[in-house]
């Protein structure tokens, strides 16, 4: 894996961190002292004090840095911005914001000469490097995943996000229009007769003659958001505690049985691991899915573990794929 890396969360990038613990269920919480001052408690249950909202904002992660677009500012800085234009097409960036390095690695000394009012991080940095990014700005971190909670923490992290911008009524409509927009994708499904309908969700890449497959199974957020549609998943294997992600191969797909198997890729970073690198693969060939047509590759640029504006993008190209 080396350009595909930018598709994988963070922690699949860097030494697996311990996630537990580092966040509350809890809805976070504002203080005010009384003038423009605030106090925000963010995922790990830390007071994080601001001077006032926050305007000049870095993010480490994309879908903070999606957050900052679709509740109206523009952040100072993110890292990996290619990346980030190439897989987060919900949210597109309205001004050009420093690159302050990678998303596991971000630079210190980048983000520093920003002078941010607050940096977003996510709880998948190790705390080495969110220490250090403390010395250049407050640091608010986000829950990154939470296989017991997706939606639940994806709507967190955006209602933390603008306690500290200040941007708490853009979040709640937010919030709003895509609780409508899963409302009226569950009843799109069901009018065309596809209630309860078993979908697979996966991405994929190719390492030389080898196909790999990332199955989202229950607990991803993609699988959390289909759930919510009235769908269900026929995976098999089971996913990790954090981001509901299993592993497996073009033998293991076998196992899914006549289902509708959708998938994610990007011409960009990594081609089309399934049309194009199972082509010729007899296996794949035989799948019950592949034979009747029941295959549907989502367009490019829909982030997988992003906000509400990605899960709207998500709702949107499914339930056309489905119904078309």
């Amino acid at each position: 894996m080396t350009s595909k890396l930018r598709a994988w969360p963070v922690f699949a990038a860097v030494a697996a961190v311990a996630l537990a613990g580092c966040g509350t269920t809890e809805s976070p919480k504002e203080e005010s002292k009384g003038d423009s001052s605030l106090t925000v408690t963010d995922s790990r249950g830390k007071k994080v004090e601001l001077d006032g909202p926050a305007k000049r904002v870095v993010a480490t992660e994309w879908n903070e840095v999606e957050s900052l677009v679709t509740l109206g500012v523009d952040p100072v800085g993110v890292a990996d911005v290619k990346g980030y234009t190439a897989w987060d097409t919900a949210a597109p960036l309205k001004n050009k914001p420093t690159d302050i390095g990678t998303r596991g690695e971000p630079s210190v000394d980048t983000v520093a000469k920003l002078k941010p009012d607050v940096i977003l991080a996510s709880s998948d940095l190790s705390d080495a490097a969110v220490s250090q990014l403390s010395k250049a700005a407050p640091v608010i971190v986000t829950k990154s995943a939470d296989a017991t909670r997706q939606i639940d923490r994806m709507k967190d992290n955006l209602e933390l996000i603008a306690k500290a911008t200040g941007t708490e009524d853009k979040a709640t409509s937010e919030i709003e229009a895509f609780d409508k927009k899963l409302a009226d994708g569950r009843k799109k499904l069901k009018d065309a007769g596809l209630e309860g309908e078993q979908v697979a969700v996966a991405d994929g890449w190719k390492e030389g003659n080898q196909v790999s497959v990332r199955p989202f199974v229950k607990g991803s957020l993609l699988t959390d958001v289909n759930t919510e549609l009235g769908l269900k998943s026929p995976w098999k294997v089971k996913g990790d505690k954090a981001y509901g992600l299993g592993a497996t191969d073009v033998e293991g797909l076998t196992k899914v049985g006549d289902a509708q198997f959708v998938y994610i890729a990007n011409a960009s970073d990594g081609g089309d691991p399934f049309a194009d690198g199972l082509k010729d693969n007899a296996v794949w060939k035989s799948l019950p899915f592949v034979k009747n047509d029941k295959v549907h590759r989502l367009p490019d640029g829909i982030w997988m573990f992003g906000a509400t504006a990605s899960m709207t993008q998500y709702v949107d190209a499914l339930v056309g794929a489905l119904t078309k």
